[in-house]
Parts: C-alpha cells; sequence; structure tokens
C-alpha cells in the first residue's frame, strides 16, 4: 500500500511538472482571413504535434541572487550561472523525451478559439480541430516512436491510409476548405476566386489548386501577411495537393484488384466458376459503362454489381432446373450449392466453392466428410429453422397474434420469441450433436430461456432473457421432447380456449404424416371462449361434435390424442382447471380402446405402437426438403433405405442426412417432365 501511495504521489509530481513545461502557439491570422482557416489551424496542430516530447525553455525560472525560493515553482527553477544552464535544460530535455505530454490526440476541438482545452468541444475523433469542415489530422509520434514495433507502425499507417482512400478524406477536406473560405471566412469572396466552388469536381485537379494558391497567396501578401502564415499557407495547397494525388493514383493502381474481387463476387453470386465468356462479358459491361456513359470507377462497379444481383444465375436456382431430355449427374458447382441449400438455407462458403472447383466434391468420401462438417456448423441453424420451423408448422409462430392479450397478458412479443426459439434450439442440439432423431418424441430435455422457464414455473432456473439453458429431467415441469412445447399448444389453439381438435390434428398429421381429409362444409363451429361453454366441458361440446356422421370418421383419429394435451391452456401454460373454472380431464380411450391419461401415455403410445409412422413421415419430409420437390414413387426405395439407415445407426440424424446426399436422386438432375416417362 505504501508503494503504491508514493508510485501515485510520483505520477501526481510528474503531470503537474509535464503540464508546466507544455508549450502555447498563438494563432495566426492577418488582415481578411480567418484564425479557422484551414492553413493556419493545421499549422498549428504541427507545432502542438512537433512538441510532444520537447519543453518550453521560457518555462524555466532562473534562480536570482538573494531571492527566496518559491515552493509553486521550485521544479522549474535553475542556477542563473550560464555554465548550469545547459545540463539543466538537457535534463528536462530527457525529462519531455520520456514523458511527452501525450502519446496521441484522439479528439481535438477548435483550439484557435482561444477556449482551454477543457472547456473545447469533445467528441471530435481524430478531427483537425476544423470548424464545419470534415479534415482529420495525425497526433501520435510519441505513440509511434516510443511504444510500438514496426510492424504495428507499418499497421497503423496502412489504417491512415485506407482513411484517405476509402473515405476520400483529402476530397472532402478540401472542398470544406473551398465553402468555408466562401463563408464563415469571407476570405474567397472576390471575383478573382470565382472559379474556385466546392461544387465543381474539377476544383481538386492539380491545375486549379495551383491556380487558387496563386491567387490566395497575392491577396496574402498584399493584406500583410506575415512569413510564417505565407509559409502555412504554401504548406497547406502543397499537402492537401500531395494527398489528393496520392488518393488518385493509389484508386489508378486499385482498379485491376477491384475487377477481380467484382469477378470473385460474381462467382460467389452465381455459386460456381465462372465460364470465360462470363467473365469477358462482365469486364466488357464495365468497361462500357466507364467509356459510353462516362462512369467513374466506384460507379461503374456499382451498376455491375447491380447487373450481377439481377442476374438469373443469382436470384434462382438453377441446379433445381434442367434442359436436358435424360438424367445426367449434377456438376461439381451444382452439387456444392445443391448440399448448400438443403444444410444451411444458402450459397456454399468458400470451403465447398474450392471442393467444386478442384472437382473434389463427387469422391464419396469428400462428400460425407464435408456433410458432417456442415452438421456441426453453427449455420446447420436454417435446416432447423426452415425444415423444422415448416415440417411443425411454426415457421411463421413469431407473427402469431389470435392469443387475446387481455386475457393473457403474460404473451408478451418476448415469450412469443421464446416460444418459438424452444424447438429450433432443440433440433440445432440434435442436428449438431447427432443425436437421435427419436428424441424429438422421446426426449426427456429441453431449452428454455428466464421468460420461458418463468412461464413453464421453472422456479429453479435462472437466466438472463437471452441465455438459453439445456433442462434435464423436464418431465418434472410436465415438459420434454416436441409434444408439450408451448409453440405447439399456443399455435394449436384459438386463443380464449384450447382445441383438442387442432392439437391432435396437429401430433397425426405432423408428427405421424396421416393424410385427413379437410371437414365437410357448413359444420358448427365450437364456442370461441372457453369461460363460455355452460354447463358443459369442452370435452363434452366435442363428444356431440363426433355425433356427426360426417365428422366422426376423423375425429376419432386424432380428439383422443388432442385431450391429453387438456392440462394445458391457451397458451400451453400447466394448469388444473380450465377456464369456466372446470378441473381439467385428461382421460382418453383412443379409437382402437387403448386408454391414455396424459401426454406421457400419449408418447409411450407413440413410441410403442406408432413409432414407423413418425420415422416413414420423417424420412420422406426431409427427402422432399433436401430434393426441392413432391417425392415420386421411385423414390419409395430410397424412403426404405433412409430407415434401416436409422436402424442401424441408433437413429441418428446424420446417418439419415447421409443417406440422401449420396443417393442418386440427390447426386443427379432428372430430365425434362415430357421425358420423365422414358426415365
Amino acid at each position: 500500500a505504501q508503494a503504491a501511495a508514493s508510485c501515485r504521489e510520483m505520477r501526481d509530481a510528474v503531470v503537474q511538472l509535464r503540464r508546466r513545461l507544455e508549450p502555447s502557439f498563438d494563432n495566426l491570422t492577418f488582415e481578411g482571413s480567418h484564425k479557422g482557416s484551414q492553413p493556419f489551424v493545421l499549422w498549428k496542430n504541427r507545432q502542438y504535434a512537433a512538441h510532444r516530447m520537447r519543453f518550453d525553455p521560457q518555462a524555466l525560472r532562473v534562480q536570482d541572487a538573494g531571492e527566496p525560493p518559491d515552493p509553486e515553482f521550485a521544479a522549474l527553477t535553475i542556477p542563473a550561472e550560464a555554465a548550469e544552464r545547459p545540463r539543466y535544460e538537457a535534463a528536462f530535455a530527457r525529462f519531455c523525451r520520456v514523458f511527452p505530454d501525450a502519446f496521441y490526440i484522439s479528439e481535438r476541438g477548435r483550439d484557435y478559439v482561444g477556449k482551454p482545452k477543457a472547456e473545447q468541444e469533445k467528441g471530435r475523433l481524430l478531427s483537425a480541430g476544423f470548424h464545419s469542415m470534415m479534415g482529420y489530422f495525425r497526433d501520435d509520434r510519441p505513440l509511434v516512436e516510443l511504444i510500438l514495433s514496426p510492424a504495428e507502425r507499418q499497421e497503423l499507417d496502412g489504417l491512415w491510409q485506407e482513411l484517405d482512400f476509402i473515405a476520400s478524406a483529402p476530397t472532402r477536406q478540401y472542398q470544406g476548405f473551398l465553402w468555408f473560405e466562401r463563408t464563415d471566412s469571407r476570405y474567397m469572396r472576390d471575383p478573382e476566386f470565382d472559379f474556385a466552388r466546392a461544387e465543381d469536381a474539377a476544383a481538386t485537379s492539380p491545375e486549379m489548386i495551383k491556380r487558387l494558391a496563386t491567387v490566395y497567396l497575392a491577396k496574402a501578401n498584399a493584406n500583410g501577411g506575415s512569413e510564417v502564415a505565407i509559409q502555412a499557407i504554401k504548406d497547406f495547397y502543397h499537402d492537401i495537393n500531395g494527398q489528393l494525388r496520392w488518393v488518385e493514383q493509389a484508386r489508378l493502381k486499385a482498379e485491376p484488384s477491384h475487377l477481380e474481387a467484382l469477378l470473385d463476387f460474381a462467382r460467389r453470386a452465381y455459386r460456381r466458376e465462372l465460364s470465360t465468356a462470363e467473365r469477358n462479358d462482365l469486364l466488357a459491361y464495365y468497361r462500357r459503362l466507364r467509356a459510353d456513359d462516362s462512369l467513374e470507377h466506384e460507379a461503374a462497379l456499382q451498376d455491375t454489381v447491380v447487373a450481377i444481383l439481377m442476374s438469373p444465375h443469382f436470384c434462382f436456382r438453377l441446379d433445381l432446373m434442367t434442359a436436358a431430355q435424360t438424367r445426367r449427374p449434377l456438376t461439381s458447382s451444382e452439387l456444392a450449392s445443391r448440399l448448400s441449400y438443403f444444410l444451411w438455407s444458402s450459397m456454399p462458403d468458400a470451403r465447398l466453392l474450392k471442393l467444386a472447383a478442384n472437382d473434389d466434391l463427387r469422391q464419396p468420401e469428400v462428400l460425407v466428410t464435408e456433410v458432417r462438417r456442415m452438421l456441426r456448423d453453427p449455420r446447420v441453424r436454417a435446416l432447423a429453422t426452415e425444415f423444422g420451423g415448416n415440417w411443425l408448422d411454426v415457421r411463421r409462430f413469431e407473427e402469431h397474434n389470435s392469443v387475446d392479450r387481455e386475457r393473457f397478458p403474460g404473451f408478451t412479443d418476448e415469450l412469443r420469441q421464446a416460444m418459438f426459439e424452444e424447438p429450433i434450439r432443440f433440433l440445432v442440439d440434435l442436428i449438431q450433436n447427432d443425436r437421435s432423431v427419436l428424441d424429438c418424441l422421446n426426449a426427456d430435455h429441453t431449452f428454455v430461456n428466464d421468460v420461458l422457464a418463468t412461464h413453464y414455473g421453472m422456479d429453479d432456473v435462472q437466466r438472463g432473457p437471452d441465455q438459453w439453458t439445456r433442462i434435464d429431467q423436464a418431465s418434472r415441469y410436465q415438459r420434454g421432447g416436441l409434444l408439450p412445447m408451448a409453440a405447439f399448444l399456443t399455435k394449436n389453439a384459438p386463443g380464449l380456449r384450447t382445441s383438442p381438435v387442432k392439437r391432435g390434428y396437429w401430433v397425426v398429421r405432423r408428427l405421424l404424416g396421416e393424410r385427413i381429409p379437410p371437414p365437410p362444409p357448413n359444420v358448427p363451429e365450437l364456442p370461441a371462449d372457453e369461460s363460455k361453454l355452460g354447463d358443459l366441458s369442452l370435452r363434452e361440446m366435442l363428444a356431440k361434435h363426433r355425433d356427426h356422421v360426417a365428422c366422426a370418421g376423423c375425429h376419432d383419429r386424432f380428439d383422443a390424442i388432442g385431450l391429453v394435451f387438456e392440462s394445458y391452456g391457451p397458451i400451453g401454460e400447466v394448469r388444473q382447471h380450465d377456464l369456466g373454472g372446470r378441473p381439467v380431464d385428461t382421460q382418453a380411450t383412443l379409437a382402437s380402446g387403448r386408454p391414455l391419461s396424459d401426454w406421457t401415455a400419449l408418447r409411450n403410445y407413440l413410441r410403442e405402437e406408432r413409432e414407423q409412422e413418425y420415422l416413414e413421415n420423417l424420412c420422406r419430409k426431409l427427402l422432399s426438403y433436401a430434393l426441392g420437390r413432391t417425392l415420386l414413387l421411385s423414390d419409395d426405395l430410397l424412403v426404405e433405405e433412409m430407415r434401416a439407415g436409422l436402424v442401424a445407426d441408433d437413429f441418428r440424424f446424420g446417418r439419415l442426412v447421409e443417406t440422401i446426399v449420396t443417393s442418386p436422386q440427390f447426386l443427379e438432375k432428372r430430365g425434362r417432365p415430357e421425358a420423365l416417362a422414358n426415365d
């Protein structure tokens, strides 16, 4: 503690002494000029920058004979003897070299207005200190010389050059100078300055800069500008012209690399290598824009990018189309695109494109390796969202608005988003960790954040709204797997009551793949509000509904399944009573006579009696999604192969995908429809 206190004391002494040694510089001005003019502000900036590691000799006080010492200036007092002064000055020089007044300046206010630094504007990052003008001033010599390595210096130099190159900083600064001199300064309001205007694109040419410098200096000399002020003006025009020319030449040298980047962009946009004709066409289009339309390089590049983005090769999945009469293998680039859009719903990454360009992707071992890599990649979330969301009918649940928020104020946008996220995260975990596809039905875990945990009554789970965690033994909270997730329960409820019909239909249609015809016309609707059912419960109302002969045949297939979810309210909350105050009853009997007591009994039933239907449906849905088409009779053998592969490999999701991507259906492109009969 004592050492720390001593260090702080030394620090304070150094800071106080260094502040007293800082030099100061008066503003430059002469008749008709403005102290905030760029030449003068930049001159003053250069003076400060050059003295960061120097001291002001005038700050040293000579001790007169017989003069009592002044404690306030003791550290700045040197002996009067001439022989001693050089030694003291050398010591102060070393001190200031070790302790610069600043290592770098990150913001600079308008120093020329005469305000102390503490009262100047803040937040003008890397500003030159101009008023109503854009300009940057580099002031970091102590940092560069005392701290940075050669490699770091080179990196910093490159960043400053990038600022000029990308942001056109010198051009903006010079245009600001021309504008300022006509407005705030009024220096250039004389008729001889009319040729130099900020809005004129030619104003930054070397000829125009030289012409303006001549007229500007002539007026400065006539108005009695000092030698220092005249030199500051000369330096300004010389420096700004040099910066403008450097950017001009650097951009000219960069044009070939920009064109190569343009072709690379087209390659990625088209998701394949470009043909020689396509490369030539794009470059020819760019050159026509430059020659015929007189566009600058950047504008011509922008128009060419627009042409690429409007091309059918970017806008459409041409790998799904064919003009051939017969089946043919996919090209490597077509295979890369099909694989990427299957697993990532996006274009191939650099690795896939490289493998396609080298024609390596069609090798079975390479293809399987890439599939496994892609399934572990975070981008596989797109497969969970697009395939899982559409398969399970919750893809647009984030827009679900059928819930009456006055009756269910807990159904906030945050809860709705969390409900949507739960099945997505469940599927992402299943895919990335190559888990069993049976986990969708049988898993005893789920994923929640703080919002969803509160909704589920998981009081012992504390997470932030954006922090998700896996909950094992979720059956403690009547959760686990897909069946009791709030997104499905809420999506299949009208809003003010539950719907055993919709919930049961969702299970048999989405999970088991049953084909159920639409209801006949003129079937009466059940009451919309569960609290207004009267003496009858929803179960009893549904039983009356099944009295219609036209309805019973279908409702017997799913009503009992839906009834086991009655312990979950309209927004998937666990409940003991319905909205009318009646105790919920989850007892149901299937058409086969098997009784169900709750959703866990339903899960056992699905596992024991209908697992094969679930697997069949999943295989068909995933295969159709991967191929981007409706399945045909000829695909049945592949579906059987997918099911056999699942059984042989513990039902792992990865095996399902590998069977698909190594199949002829995935690796080949079918002929035109009129040729299918002969295929």
